[in-house]
């Protein structure tokens, strides 16, 4: 076999001074790690901050509705105010004193959203979170 200029010649290893001597070493390969992003920008988060959101609207509303209805007929409507409902009853009255059970459908209401909507997505990212701190503790 003769010698060839054009092909390309095999890679030289490294100078070496003493022949005994150990090769240098390797750089460290890169472990491959799955992309996940990070919980902070996780999708559920979005979710759950709209379902949080929707959350505060629906009871918020239950109860400042119901009384800037109240004000709203108070101040427009007098003749409906003071007009009666049963054995001399007001209605002003009568919408005032249901103000009460209309704060507490709007605490039922903001209970039921979070136990229906916010609470399931909020445990399935602790428990998504606890699993990362797991698998990052554990490298």
């Amino acid at each position: 076999m003769s010698y060839d200029p054009s092909m390309p010649s095999p890679p030289e290893p490294p100078d070496l001074t003493y022949p005994w001597q150990p090769l240098p070493p390797q750089p460290p390969r890169p472990r491959h790690v799955p992309h996940r992003e990070p919980v902070g920008h996780h999708s559920d988060l979005r979710v759950l901050r709209g379902a949080y959101r929707l959350q505060r609207r629906t009871a918020t509303l239950t109860a400042l509705g119901y009384f800037t209805l109240f004000l709203v007929l108070s101040a427009f409507a007098p003749r409906v105010m003071t007009s009666t409902v049963a054995d001399g009853v007001p209605a002003g009255l009568l919408l005032a004193l249901l103000q009460l059970p209309v704060t507490w459908l709007a605490i039922a209401l903001y209970e039921h959203t979070a136990r229906r909507h916010v609470d399931p997505l909020a445990d399935r990212i602790r428990r998504t979170a606890e699993l990362d701190a797991r698998r990052g503790a554990a490298r």
